[in-house]
């Protein structure tokens, strides 16, 4: 079965994280400790096999990575492991930082 995951813009994330949801960064930790949009949770999509568990399943998750490419194949997963609030942040970092959006890292 196909599930469909929503796309949120970064402002449409950010509303959602203010609301209560978790960001959940699924780049590598290089990628992560250079820049990544503030309050995000690090879980590489490397290890999201082995450690998906640990993410709430009664929170909504804003999956982000670099673009959106990997945090969607990322969120799929979750989709198909029972999770039901899932979003992917279209854009992903690139495009949260662009539309001025709070970051932390070695580069902001």
């Amino acid at each position: 079965m196909l599930l469909l995951m929503e796309e949120v813009t970064p402002q449409e994330g950010q509303q959602r994280v203010q609301n209560g949801a978790m960001l959940v960064d699924v780049r590598e930790q290089s990628e992560y400790d250079e820049v990544h949009a503030q309050g995000a949770a690090l879980l590489p999509l490397s290890e999201l096999e082995s450690r998906f568990s640990e993410l709430p399943k009664d929170k909504e998750l804003v999956m982000i990575c670099r673009s959106g490419a990997r945090s969607k194949q990322a969120g799929e997963y979750l989709m198909q492991s029972g999770y039901s609030k899932v979003v992917n942040l279209s854009g992903g970092t690139m495009a949260w930082a662009e539309a001025g959006l709070p970051t932390e890292g070695e580069t902001s």
